[in-house]
């Protein structure tokens, strides 16, 4: 183990300190946060009992064309330890596999969304693979996705708020819900974060955030500057929480997870003040009833993001504003086994960003409930550690 990886994750280690959120290295050795994975067997294995029922004979699911929503379904199932051999996978992998496209993505043409195709259709192969027999297939994806990231070769400068992000397409504007699935399928395909890749994404990445820095400075700094991350800032700015009076571009907590995430990935230190500002926003809008600033909007979408965030950024008990600290993957395990139906199935009420389709939101759930259990030991464990 490198002296540099040791000091990273003793870094990490002090983030809960440093914020008042407490990252308690005893609990991990005694166990005592999360939930064993035998709490969590009877609900992934309904989920996956139901998801089997839904899968189609050609190995799809959801009526939504192209491989996204599989490519999602596929990763989750792999994620509540589904085995790669599994027929139910097999299937899923081989459908992917037919929007193989020459230039290395996985996305099919006229849906006009190849980084997101692809960063998930990668995130299901890199988890499928064993003994290196999807190699190929993750670094073509790999260097696919790298294309297009908006930079240089688009004729853009840094100064552009476009820069370094990934938006659905080559053609659409970046914003930060796809260019976290971008940074994450990079990361997953091996990308280290001393990559220019990652390094350029850290440029977009800091101009989603509400905080007026050396980082950023676009018109929306500070505007409301309170630390939390918005859609995009890139065609005028957007934030799907809305504005404020001022103009400025209302921060919500999925985004802030996302930004937070990512930057982590990317290689932000936890003393960096954009890491800081985020996790004081989280800290300030903890809850397990919404996704703060959107109501029920996305709510599953939250959930895998937050618990994935919290994960990586090595945050054991999440100590709230009224400063009552959370077993967050504890309350977030047991919330969702609450919230699934009888069928094995969950669903969003809202229907919005397509949280009502079962298996989408589904698979959103099982991606949340990976991270709900009890991390090992170790406390020099990676971060996102497995």
């Amino acid at each position: 183990m490198s002296r540099s990886f040791v000091v990273s994750c003793r870094s990490w280690l002090t983030l809960g300190l440093l914020l008042g959120l407490a990252t308690s290295v005893a609990a991990q050795q005694t166990g005592s946060v999360g939930l064993p994975a035998g709490a969590l067997a009877k609900s992934r294995q309904a989920a996956a009992a139901y998801l089997r029922t839904t899968q189609a004979d050609d190995g799809h699911w959801s009526d939504y064309p192209g491989p996204a929503i599989t490519g999602i379904v596929t990763r989750s199932l792999l994620d509540a330890g589904v085995e790669p051999g599994d027929p139910m996978i097999q299937k899923a992998l081989a459908y992917l596999k037919q929007a193989l496209q020459p230039d290395g993505g996985i996305y099919t043409k006229e849906n006009k969304v190849s980084n997101y195709e692809t960063s998930v259709a990668l995130l299901a192969f890199a988890a499928a693979n064993r003994d290196g027999q999807y190699d190929a297939l993750i670094a073509n994806a790999r260097d696919f996705l790298k294309k297009l990231q908006w930079d240089e070769t688009e004729g853009l400068s840094e100064d552009d708020p476009r820069y370094g992000g990934g938006g659905y397409g080559r053609s659409e504007r970046p914003d930060l819900s796809n260019t976290s699935f971008l940074l994450e399928a990079l990361k997953a395909a091996g990308v280290p974060e001393n990559d220019e890749s990652m390094k350029k994404v850290v440029i977009f990445l800091s101009r989603c955030q509400n905080l007026e820095s050396e980082h950023n400075t676009t018109e929306f700094a500070s505007k409301i500057n309170d630390g939390g991350f918005y859609y995009t800032p890139a065609g005028g700015g957007n934030s799907q929480a809305g504005t404020d009076a001022n103009g400025g571009l209302r921060s919500y907590a999925s985004m802030t997870y996302a930004g937070l995430k990512s930057m982590i990935y990317a290689g932000v230190g936890p003393d960096d003040p954009r890491v800081k500002a985020a996790m004081e926003w989280l800290k300030k809008h903890y809850t397990l009833a919404e996704n703060p600033g959107m109501g029920q909007k996305g709510l599953y979408y939250y959930y895998h993001t937050f618990a994935k965030a919290l994960s990586v950024a090595r945050v054991d008990r999440m100590v709230d504003a009224k400063q009552v600290a959370h077993d967050w993957r504890k309350e977030l395990g047991e919330h969702l086994i609450a919230k699934q139906r009888d069928n094995g199935a969950w669903i969003n009420t809202d229907s919005g960003w397509l949280e009502g389709d079962p298996n989408l939101v589904t698979a959103y759930a099982l991606m949340a409930l990976k991270y709900c259990e009890t991390p090992p030991k170790n406390p020099e464990r990676p971060a996102g550690g497995k």
